[in-house]
């Protein structure tokens, strides 16, 4: 499924990237960096509250899909500067970790 399928079917706002043609093959839920460097796969999801410019980094790294912050927190002007430069796909929801999870899951993913 590709990452604009994600954005239209459940509503999500685009707040870096452009290319949103990506396919995403899976998922990762964890907010601590470390656990994403262990275990997200190229091509997943990463759902987080972390908003802080180290997750572009790590996104970057394991070539996750696109990042997915919830709980619509405010991610820092810093953050997606950097998510542009590097090409970072960042995307932000309104819901709760868990029920935007749900959703996903619902999406087949």
């Amino acid at each position: 499924m590709q990452i604009k399928e994600i954005v239209e079917r459940l509503g999500l706002t685009v707040l870096a990237g452009e290319d949103l043609t990506g396919e995403v093959t899976g998922g990762y839920v964890a907010d601590l960096l470390s656990c994403v460097i262990a275990g997200a796969k190229p091509h997943d999801l990463w759902v987080t509250l972390q908003t802080h410019l180290n997750i572009i980094a790590v996104a970057a790294l394991k070539e996750v899909a696109a990042i997915v912050v919830t709980e619509g927190a405010t991610v820092p002007d810093a953050t997606l500067e950097k998510a542009a430069q590097q090409g970072v796909v960042v995307l932000s929801s309104p819901l709760p970790t868990y029920e935007l999870v749900k959703q996903l899951v619902g999406l087949g993913l």
